[in-house]
């Protein structure tokens, strides 16, 4: 949260309608990575985008710098905006075995999470409209110019992605 956002229940409707158009379209589909998605963690304030097995790091660089653009200009439809909240809903009420249902109660506790802030992201997901994304869009505006950038990979994949033109790469070895 050190660039100032607050966090807000449309976040969770808006990264998963990502995960699952643009994200996947243009690097799962077109880029050929294995995976992408993007994610906000609301403990921490960390919002983070992914590929895996990514054979075009550059360009997926540049498709994440992208996605503010593509959210101011794109032409949600009220059905679009609708399907993507039963989808987050989905993801917060999804099944949990016994032991899930346990752990998720400890992690709660553990993060001070009453049962009103809980409902209170549950209404702002439900009340989410086409605004709510573009103001997100300012958001990521924020990521791009402040946010940090952490490529995992072996190391010829890395020397590949260095080699393609990605800037400012040092290559760490970790194990």
């Amino acid at each position: 949260y050190s660039l100032g956002y607050r966090y807000h229940g449309s976040a969770g409707v808006i990264t998963r309608y990502l995960r699952n158009s643009w994200l996947w379209d243009r690097v799962r589909v077109q880029g050929g990575a294995y995976g992408a998605f993007c994610s906000f963690d609301r403990l921490s304030g960390v919002l983070t985008f992914v590929s895996y097995r990514d054979p075009h790091v550059r360009e997926t660089l540049a498709i994440f710098d992208e996605t503010a653009h593509f959210l101011r200009k794109k032409k949600m439809t009220r059905q679009e905006v609708t399907k993507a909240v039963i989808g987050a809903v989905g993801d917060m009420d999804a099944y949990q075995f016994p032991d899930a249902k346990g752990y998720t109660s400890m992690a709660r506790y553990i993060a001070g999470i009453s049962e009103e802030e809980r409902q209170r992201i549950r209404d702002e997901v439900l009340a989410t409209t086409t605004d709510d994304f573009r103001a997100f869009a300012d958001v990521l505006d924020e990521v791009v110019k402040e946010g940090g950038i952490t490529i995992l990979g072996s190391e010829e994949a890395l020397s590949h992605a260095r080699e393609s033109g990605v800037p400012g790469l040092d290559l760490v070895k970790l194990l």
